[in-house]
């Protein structure tokens, strides 16, 4: 190509692939292998030595993996990126990098339920704790760090309830503390947000939703904006103090800019071995190939949907930040102009039980634990996702009894529509 950059549609089909030397096969090639030969002593020892980049056991790295981190990390903006088995993994790799016994880190309180039960009771296992911030007042995230303080997170559209979070706010803060800042762009992806331009220092997603976008694999990509500066900084010590594993390298000297996705794949993802599945890597890729069609699509619908259902004698609200009157729409024409994505929140007058009957009663619309497929998907939060907070965590979180969360698919919008017609009529 000539010297102009690819835009971001070309990005989401070629970046990272190319056809195969071998064989010419234009399709990213499935490497299902455990591992590879090497070519001779010298060689593998400098692959293990971090010496040399190449392939070794696939629970470290895979070329079908390596395109699709290639991939991520363009559309993203970011140096480099790491594919894992999931979400969930990603966020543990990433606190593993971060984080010592003892420390702590601040997190929004509108976030995944998952995310919140992790960061909550399973971090605590290895001695991480978290500290909550209410991500509509930045300055909570500014109040509750102190020296013990390793990271920020937060999601950029927040799940269940599609609250746009004013990243530049957060950022400047995670900067005045020294400290990076982690989004999940999970729910808005690359199309409608890039977090880097905004100041976050890492990204997060579940490859599982809309990455993927069919709901057939699961997966997890971590994303190195290569804009904090671990080298040198104690508090880090996985990437500023030398490593025996390694010689006595320090990743955060040798590997600047990406050092903080190496220090993910070399010292977390080859111990803790959430290792993606060469074809589930291939799924995403295939997925990613039609990312910016989709989202539009996926955006297009969910605000019709919302629009329709704010005037439904039934329903009491609608969140989403599409809408004029929405608290989060000026954030939303700031940050994702293109579109505030496809998932959303509405409460019912008649609450938890008409909840309940309502995703009993729809047709067209999948009730199941899962966003970002093509096909539009419900559920009801409080009963299943958030069942395992508290009543103040789940109003908190966005889930309480009467909300439902819709993930509007690619379909007709009309059909959609008729659909929670007919569900809202018997509930």
């Amino acid at each position: 190509m000539t010297d102009r950059l690819p835009g971001f549609d070309t990005l989401a089909i070629h970046a990272g692939a190319a056809p195969d030397a071998a064989t010419g096969a234009r399709a990213t090639p499935i490497y299902q292998t455990t591992s590879f030969v090497f070519d001779d002593v010298d060689h593998a020892a400098s692959l293990f030595g971090l010496q040399a980049f190449g392939n070794i056991y696939s629970r470290i790295g895979n070329p079908t993996c390596a395109v699709l981190e290639e991939r991520v990390a363009a559309l993203e903006g970011g140096t480099a990126a790491l594919a894992v088995a999931s979400g969930h993994a990603a966020q543990m790799l990433v606190f593993h990098a971060l984080m010592q016994p003892g420390d702590e880190f601040v997190a929004g309180t509108k976030l995944y339920g998952g995310s919140i039960n992790q960061f909550t009771h399973s971090f605590k296992n290895f001695g991480w704790n978290v500290v909550w911030a209410n991500p509509d007042e930045p300055s909570t995230f500014d109040a509750a760090i102190t020296p013990k303080t390793k990271a920020i997170f937060i999601e950029s559209i927040a799940n269940p309830g599609g609250v746009i979070v004013d990243i530049k706010a957060i950022a400047a803060i995670a900067k005045k503390h020294r400290i990076p800042l982690i989004v999940d762009n999970t729910m808005a992806s690359p199309y409608l947000i890039r977090p880097f331009e905004h100041g976050a220092d890492i990204i997060v997603h579940s490859a599982t939703k809309f990455l993927g976008g069919h709901g057939n694999s699961i997966g997890g990509v971590i994303v190195d904006g290569g804009s904090f500066n671990f080298a040198g900084d104690d508090r880090y010590p996985m990437l500023s103090k030398p490593r025996a594993e390694y010689g006595g390298m320090v990743l955060g000297e040798t590997f600047g800019n990406f050092g903080f996705a190496i220090a993910c794949r070399v010292l977390g993802l080859r111990d803790l071995g959430p290792a993606l599945s060469p074809f589930n890597a291939f799924l995403i890729l295939t997925g990613i190939e039609t990312l910016p069609l989709r989202m539009q699509r996926h955006s297009d619908n969910a605000l019709a949907v919302a629009t329709h259902l704010a005037k439904h004698d039934k329903v009491a609200w609608v969140s989403y930040p599409g809408l004029p009157d929405d608290r989060y729409h000026a954030l939303a024409k700031q940050y994702c102009p293109q579109g505030a994505g496809a998932v959303f929140t509405f409460g019912l007058k008649d609450g938890y039980e008409a909840g309940v009957k309502l995703v009993s009663n729809l047709k067209l619309f999948s009730h199941l634990a899962n966003i970002g497929d093509t096909r539009s998907l419900v559920i009801h939060p409080a009963s299943t996702t958030h069942r395992q907070l508290t009543d103040d965590q789940k109003t908190q979180a966005g889930a309480g009894p009467e909300v439902v969360r819709l993930s509007i698919g690619i379909e007709d919008k009309a059909d959609l529509i008729d659909d929670l017609d007919q569900a809202l009529a018997d509930a």
